[in-house]
């Protein structure tokens, strides 16, 4: 079987480091659908603007390797615990194809792209492939009872982000929301805990740099 893209998405994440580690967790982010031919046509999305919410079958694009291992390290758990690679979300994975609910804000079907579908929330790096979308169905998809595993066990605080008020008028204000709530999820691995280093994370045209310790995030640059 051999499957191609059916869209690309068009997001402000421009690299790994920083993506939200789920769909859903800054729903501020903004990003496009953007389809290619042969499916760019309006017909293919006819019905779709009646569904608010919808699932995107994509490709960790940059996280292909020739060979797989049965286990991974989920970050999470500190990067020192191993667990089945079907137990995780891990990107490395025998097929690396990732899941992810995201909000279907509006369906455009004829723009000069062809059809772009504006959606919120969406945990993938800029260019991703797309490979399927499907609705969002309430009754079959969500599941109030169910339980998380190893996920349930790990605490998921959120950072105070300090960010000086000169360097976040850097970023355009239809942004700026996105930018701190994505830089209060912790960008950095969960095993590192240096206070005094200094991390840089690309947003849209942006470089931000940052420390963090201690519960707190503080930005101590922005540039271009």
């Amino acid at each position: 079987m051999e499957i191609t893209p059916v869209a690309y998405i068009r997001s402000d994440l421009k690299e790994k480091f920083g993506i939200p580690r789920q769909s859903g967790l800054v729903p501020s982010l903004r990003a496009d659908v953007v389809f290619t031919p042969p499916y760019r046509v309006p017909e293919a999305v006819r019905g779709l603007e009646d569904f608010s919410h919808v699932w995107l079958i994509w490709e960790f694009s940059q996280a292909r390797r020739e060979s797989w291992s049965p286990t991974v390290r989920p970050p999470r758990l500190g990067g020192n615990r191993r667990l089945g690679v079907f137990a995780t979300r891990s990107p490395f994975r025998p097929n690396a194809l990732g899941l992810s609910a995201v909000r279907l804000d509006a369906v455009k079907p004829d723009t000069p792209r062809g059809p772009i579908l504006h959606v919120s929330g969406a945990d993938l790096l800029d260019g991703t492939p797309i490979y399927d979308i499907k609705p969002y169905i309430p009754y079959a998809d969500a599941i109030p009872e169910a339980s998380g595993g190893f996920t349930d066990r790990v605490d998921r605080l959120l950072l105070a982000v300090d960010c000086p008020p000169d360097l976040l008028e850097r970023v355009p204000p239809e942004k700026r929301e996105a930018l701190l709530a994505v830089l209060a999820q912790d960008p950095r691995p969960s095993y590192q805990e240096d206070p005094d280093r200094v991390y840089g994370m690309a947003f849209a045209e942006w470089q931000v740099r940052f420390t963090a310790g201690g519960g707190r995030l503080r930005v101590v640059d922005i540039s271009k």
